[in-house]
C-alpha cells in the first residue's frame, strides 16, 4: 500500500545550497534529498557539478517529499522570496506516492 505525498523539486545556484536547507528545515520537513545538476535556462548553461568546478558555476537540486502541499507551498515560497531575485532558480511540485520508507510512512509501513 502507497501513501500519497507532494514532491517539492528546488533548482537553484550551489552557493545556496546551505541556506535552503536550513530553510527546509524550519519549515517543518523532515528529510530532503540533494544532487548536484547543470543544464540549460534563461541564465544560460550551467556547469554540471563535475570536480574542479567552483560552487558559483553549479547547481543543487532538492527533492522533498511532503505530506500536504501546503508545507511544499511554504518551503517555496521561502526560498522564491529569499533568493530568486538574485539568484536563478526553479521551484515545481508533483503528486507523489511513497512505496516505501519506513520514517515517512510510519513504523508499519504506508
Amino acid at each position: 500500500m502507497s501513501k500519497k505525498a507532494n514532491k517539492l523539486v528546488i533548482i537553484t545556484e550551489k552557493v545556496l545550497m546551505k541556506k535552503v536547507a536550513k530553510i527546509i528545515d524550519e519549515c517543518g520537513a523532515t528529510g530532503y534529498t540533494v544532487l548536484e545538476t547543470g543544464g540549460k535556462g534563461s541564465r544560460n548553461v550551467r556547469s554540471s557539478g563535475q570536480p574542479n568546478v567552483s560552487d558559483t558555476d553549479s547547481n543543487v537540486k532538492f527533492e522533498v517529499l511532503t505530506e500536504n502541499r501546503e508545507m511544499a507551498e511554504k518551503i517555496a515560497d521561502h526560498v522564491a522570496i529569499k533568493f530568486f531575485n538574485d539568484y536563478a532558480g526553479i521551484i515545481y511540485i508533483c503528486e507523489a506516492e511513497v512505496l516505501y520508507g519506513r520514517t515517512f510512512c510510519g513504523p508499519d509501513g504506508c
